[in-house]
């Protein structure tokens, strides 16, 4: 009875030792949610805009251009897979993951090869486990991302979509990440990059013609050519702040969960150890009774 009691205070003590770490990850994630909201919702507007900007000039011009003209002469697509650096945070890097596979699995259906590009830890080994090679890959700072980050993907992305076949050029690029909606719901999305597919900006007469609603100096395809960069910087910028945002609560949400599990443990060994020392003293006390018996009786 003596070592069953020992059992449980390890336990319990272990336990809670793992419910401070679980409590305290919590609240920094809850100290954080919040400026990654803010930047999510500073981010919002411009990326809108630009987007809308380049969808005009799709929809009101007929130039071939990479942003609007699909490339058929690669036979390969780049995947960049957003995920965190880190774990605790609950099915968060695995629903990414997960919708990569699901991606993937469409683009070699349709006969594309697929170059992967991995952002994030978890997304790295779990490339690196299944052999898989990566055309790019960054890490540090998934809870946190940097402008600059995004720059440098960007600019890889980037380069592989404008390289020829022989030099590993692509037809298309795609994201795949995570959108916050509210600290309750996060979706897993798939965007595509290049060529761009959204077309806002336009409105219909009443005879069904459509007119612009810029005129575009110099030309189209120089404002497509000065707005290429930025476009696709401020879209992966954009998600890098949304996936941010929904690692980080996703791991509240997680440790909360952790921290609650972690107390109906404690109460449950404590019953328990409660019950050991219950029936030590019981057991006490009938080896006493039971030698006073002995003793009478002789």
């Amino acid at each position: 009875m003596a070592g069953q009691q020992r059992v449980y205070r390890q336990r319990i003590r272990a336990t809670s030792s793992l419910k401070k770490i679980f409590r305290a990850m919590e609240l920094i994630a809850a100290s954080r949610i919040g400026k990654a909201r803010l930047r999510v919702d500073k981010a919002t507007p411009y990326t809108r805009a630009i987007t809308r900007m380049i969808s005009a000039v799709a929809a009101h011009s007929t130039v071939d251009h990479p942003l609007t003209t699909a490339r058929t002469d690669t036979g390969r697509a780049a995947v960049l897979v957003i995920s965190a650096d880190r774990g605790m945070a609950g099915a968060y890097s695995a629903n990414v993951i997960r919708e990569s596979e699901r991606l993937r699995g469409r683009l070699m259906a349709d006969g594309k090869e697929v170059v992967q590009f991995a952002s994030g830890r978890r997304a790295v080994s779990y490339f690196a486990f299944r052999r898989r090679e990566l055309a790019g890959q960054w890490t540090g700072g998934s809870d946190a991302p940097s402008r600059e980050t995004a720059q440098e993907m960007a600019k890889a992305l980037f380069a592989r979509f404008m390289a020829s076949k022989e030099d590993g050029g692509v037809d298309e690029i795609y994201l795949v990440g995570t959108r916050f909606v509210s600290m309750v719901t996060q979706q897993a999305m798939v965007l595509r990059l290049l060529p761009l597919e959204l077309v806002e900006g336009v409105e219909e007469t009443e005879a069904g013609e459509i007119e612009p609603l810029y005129d575009f100096e110099p030309t189209p395809e120089q404002v497509l050519d000065s707005l290429l960069t930025p476009y696709i910087e401020s879209r992966i910028y954009g998600s890098l702040l949304h996936c941010a945002a929904s690692e980080l609560a996703n791991r509240q949400r997680a440790m909360n969960t952790a921290t609650s599990n972690a107390e109906d443990i404690i109460r449950n060994y404590t019953r328990l150890a409660n019950q050991a020392r219950q029936a030590e003293i019981t057991q006490e006390i009938s080896e006493i009774v039971s030698g006073a018996d002995a003793l009478a009786a002789s």
